[in-house]
């Protein structure tokens, strides 16, 4: 997956691009894929190993920040399909506004892969095609892990990612929002990097957890109460929301057993099914998303694609309840090493292995 992100990169159609590939000292098989590419495109891609231990994102991204010449220093992951349209659009945005901070699109696209794959692709197309825009017009917005880009000035000043923290990339958007900052969000949906949700319930929950965990370190250093009031209230709602989520996941079921089997007043009953009211109001707008997620990637959606989606939001909650509560026990017992969402490049150049709608993605 390294040496196809790194081909793309490299084959940008921005005129001066300097493509870095960040590899641990204890990983041959990657560098030696990362060293291909280096000798392929020599005058592009450089390789810079990294020593640290424990190793973890934002450790390996502080050991190659001062190797880095440019103005605007970007960062995608391993695993990313990256369109070659992508860097002269970023600069464009660059250009012609006065931004600090640049967030572009992700995207995953393997939807059918797994019963909870729809609803990871819709997150991520509310996520990056709305919500975000919200938040950079509000002035706090946690940036997202990759696709983001900075001018290297700023960075540095800000002394570059906290490498102790499991959400860095949240992490330095509120300190540069904290700063005074100004973020764009550049997005087309045609133009974004692509990636693959993750292969198993497992990963997902160890993903989840990672990111729920991060939300909470960065809940608790407190750097978004020296925010004007109304930008506090929202940091103080976009980084609990993780965990307002898991409170829905766990109510809805509570609500339901509660009606079929305690012996409460009718009205007491009836109260209870109250946490289901925004969870259908939820369910219903996502069903409106997925129609427009398979319009814009020109994709027919088929009815088990929204019999999925439904009859898949109670379990798909409760596994962010359950990422959720172990996020908090692994902060309150101070575990805080870095566990990786494994990556099997179901849509990299394995054009015999994707169904057709994942297939007419690729194309775009």
């Amino acid at each position: 997956m390294l040496a196809r992100t790194l081909s793309r990169l490299a084959e940008s159609q921005h005129p001066d691009v300097e493509v870095i590939a960040i590899i641990g000292h204890d990983d041959p098989g990657t560098e030696e894929q990362a060293r291909a590419a280096e000798r392929a495109f020599p005058d592009r891609v450089r390789v810079v190993i990294d020593h640290s231990w424990p190793k973890n994102k934002p450790k390996a991204l502080m050991t190659a920040l001062p190797h880095c010449t440019g103005s605007i220093i970007g960062v995608f992951d391993a695993e990313d399909d990256v369109d070659v349209r992508l860097l002269r659009f970023v600069d464009a945005a660059f250009r012609h506004t006065d931004a600090d901070v640049v967030q572009s699109g992700v995207q995953l696209v393997d939807f059918r892969a797994h019963w909870f794959s729809v609803r990871n692709c819709l997150e991520y197309f509310f996520w990056f095609r709305s919500r975000l825009h919200l938040q950079a017009d509000h002035g706090f917005i946690p940036l997202g892990g990759n696709t983001v880009f900075m001018r290297a000035d700023r960075l540095r000043a800000a002394d570059g990612w906290n490498t102790e923290c499991l959400a860095e990339d949240c992490e330095i958007g509120v300190r540069l929002s904290t700063a005074g900052a100004r973020t764009v969000v550049a997005y087309d949906p045609h133009i974004v990097t692509r990636e693959e949700t993750p292969p198993s319930l497992r990963a997902l929950l160890k993903q989840r957890t990672r990111w729920n965990q991060g939300f909470l370190q960065v809940y608790r250093y407190g750097l978004w109460r020296a925010l004007p009031r109304r930008r506090r209230m929202l940091a103080r709602f976009t980084l609990a929301q993780p965990f307002l989520q898991a409170f829905a996941g766990l109510a809805v079921p509570a609500a339901i057993a509660m009606v079929l089997w305690a012996r409460v007043p009718v009205a007491v009953a009836l109260l209870s099914f109250l946490p289901l009211i925004p969870v259908l109001a939820t369910v219903a707008f996502e069903v409106i998303g997925l129609r427009e997620f398979c319009r814009c990637y020109f994709v027919r959606p088929r009815a088990g694609d929204y019999l999925r989606l439904v009859l898949g939001s109670v379990p798909y909650q409760l596994v962010l309840s359950v990422a959720a509560v172990r996020a908090a026990i692994r902060e309150m017992a101070g575990h805080r090493g870095w566990e990786k969402t494994e990556h099997v490049g179901t849509f990299l150049g394995q054009d015999d292995a994707r169904t057709p709608a994942e297939s007419e993605m690729a194309s775009i």
